[in-house]
């Protein structure tokens, strides 16, 4: 799952997959998208994306068909036709790069990983959401976007998971514009308030509905009769943020999400292992702190999960 968001960010941005080092960099793409999270304040990255760059200047030409060119072959591209409003320099162009591996890569392995987490523990939930992927896509050799748009389940369990576990759940952080009060604290003007979206969406006070039934238990089952999106309007799903400084890539990362979740799901059947009925060993649901909020292990003991190719 690592390796999968990983190389889908680095052929959109960089072309190709960076997977595997080829002796021209030092490291891989996925190395250095789980060293940035970890040490963002090193300089790690530098020659890797120093690189990166220098290869796409040498290819640079002067068609104008974006169509088959990456993000880093469109901003150079407009930066030689003089099209930007601001002047861009190698040390934006690798920030903007740094940007789209932290934000695009960890953050999706990690929603990936616990949905099926919580799909391995939940039997019934998995059953669902297969039928209804094998349904739509039929006996097709691949997943389509148009049969993604149709299955409707898969997108509550999505989320579900991302109401339970979001990616990064103290980070809403917001600056007061002037003195309010709130349930009598006094918050001055110019302060740094950080919102726990964690917290908030296990809150019984701001959901309604079935959103407040069970808070701690995964019902994808509790969306499917309330319309509620992840543009940050409703306080039930803030996974992505909220107002104008939300994520700017939740088209983006969710069209990953969905396509690399609805493959698995259906090429694959998973369970955990059972003996005599019942479950052999479950799954360690502890977290694991740090800027994405991801699981501390794979299970209790050890990794054992059964899959087996339809």
């Amino acid at each position: 799952m690592i390796a999968t968001s990983n190389n889908i960010v680095s052929r959109c941005a960089l072309g190709r997959k960076y997977d595997i080092p080829d002796g021209s960099h030092h490291e891989s793409f996925g190395e250095l998208g789980r060293k940035l999270l970890g040490q963002l304040i090193e300089f790690c990255v530098d020659s890797f994306l120093n690189g990166v760059i220098e290869e796409h200047n040498k290819k640079k030409n002067n068609d104008d068909d974006n169509s088959n060119k990456d993000f880093v072959d469109i901003l150079l591209h407009l930066q030689e036709k003089g099209m930007l409003e601001f002047e861009l320099t190698q040390a934006d162009l690798k920030a903007l790069l740094k940007d789209m591996i932290v934000g695009g890569t960890d953050t999706t392995s990690t929603t990936l990983e616990w949905t099926f987490a919580e799909l391995l523990k939940k039997p019934n939930i998995m059953k669902k959401v297969q039928e209804e992927i094998r349904r739509i896509v039929g006996n097709k050799s691949k997943v389509d976007e148009s049969d993604i748009n149709q299955m409707n389940y898969l997108k509550c369990v999505l989320k579900e998971s991302l109401r339970l576990h979001p990616p990064l759940p103290i980070l809403l952080a917001r600056q007061t514009t002037s003195n309010s009060k709130i349930k009598g604290y006094d918050i001055p003007s110019k302060t740094t308030v950080y919102l726990n979206a964690w917290a908030i969406h296990r809150d019984l006070e701001l959901s309604e509905n079935s959103l407040s039934e069970n808070p701690e238990e995964f019902i994808p089952e509790r969306f499917e009769s309330i319309l509620i999106d992840y543009k940050g309007q409703d306080f039930q799903l803030l996974s992505f943020g909220t107002g104008r400084r939300s994520c700017i890539g939740i088209s983006f990362e969710l069209a990953s999400i969905e396509i690399i979740l609805a493959n698995l799901l259906y090429w694959f059947d998973w369970k955990l292992p059972f003996e005599n009925g019942e479950v052999v060993q479950d799954i360690n649901m502890s977290e694991m702190s740090g800027i994405t909020v991801s699981k501390k292990s794979s299970t209790s003991s050890s990794s054992h999960i059964i899959f087996s190719l339809i």
